[in-house]
């Protein structure tokens, strides 16, 4: 994949806000990449340390699993300490979250 997409990738996932959420459908669609959650997906596995990754959910306002399941508890911890709650399914609320900015 190339890196021009995920550099793409990482420039919106650096503007989303506090306390906000965003789908890998929605930065996929926002960078022109209709259908393109899995790759936007393949740019968050190698997400630079200081991006807000923790604020890129599915499109169910779950958080994936992808290839590091110990990220789970993390990502949930990181987004509950941005005022981001829970439902007793493990999804947050998109039409609460979800940063409609990009």
């Amino acid at each position: 994949m190339g890196e021009d997409i995920f550099a793409r990738v990482y420039a919106l996932v650096a503007q989303v806000p506090y306390g906000r959420v965003v789908t890998y459908g929605q930065i996929a669609r926002a960078i022109g990449l209709e259908r393109g959650a899995r790759v936007v997906g393949w740019a968050m596995r190698r997400c630079p340390a200081n991006l807000p990754w923790h604020r890129v959910v599915n499109a169910q306002g779950g958080i994936s699993l992808h290839d590091a399941p110990e990220t789970v508890p993390l990502q949930r911890a990181l987004l509950e300490s941005e005022g981001i709650r829970f439902d007793r399914s493990g999804r947050l609320d998109l039409a609460r979250y979800r940063w409609e900015g990009i």
